[in-house]
């Protein structure tokens, strides 16, 4: 099998790429864990996304797609459960990052010349750790309502009312 690859590729060189590989498939799957377990504190009725879907961002070359859906059903659904919540967030939490990140990783696909690639690789990295990071906010956020208020916010607030 060895011998398909070019001679300058040495067995080292091919370990550091499958051991990258590989890495960047376990990455993938703690980010869309933190998605899913963000997507569970999410009630049913305002998901426009189920937490089993999440799991094909950890799919490579799928998740080039799957991206752009992740960040836009995650933010309607975050803006449906704040809204229900009565919990002042920004409109359209996490779309403005998921939608850099989404297109960042799109472009970094796309055979360009190194010196662009380099300059889009760090802007991913940037934009994808900066998701990441808001898409827990938002998570931490919703669990700490839930601990406050409650599992179903709404139907404490109309038993309140009566």
């Amino acid at each position: 099998m060895l011998e398909m690859l070019p001679e300058n590729i040495t067995t080292e060189m091919l370990y550091v790429a499958l051991a990258a590989g590989a890495m960047r498939i376990v990455i993938w799957i703690i980010f869309a864990y933190t998605i899913y377990s963000t997507l569970k504190l999410v009630k049913k009725e305002n998901r426009n996304i189920l937490p089993g879907q999440v799991w094909y961002v950890a799919l490579p070359l799928f998740n080039i797609y799957w991206n752009f859906e992740v960040v836009r059903r995650l933010t309607d659904s975050l803006n449906n459960e704040f809204f229900d919540r009565q919990v002042e967030v920004e409109e359209r939490p996490t779309q403005k990052w998921g939608m850099l990140f989404a297109w960042t990783f799109l472009i970094s696909n796309i055979p360009l010349p190194l010196f662009i690639l380099t300059v889009v690789f760090v802007l991913h990295l940037v934009y994808f750790i900066t998701y990441w990071v808001k898409i827990h906010e938002h998570k931490v956020l919703l669990k700490m309502h839930i601990q406050q208020f409650g599992e179903d916010y709404t139907v404490q607030n109309k038993e309140d009312e009566n």
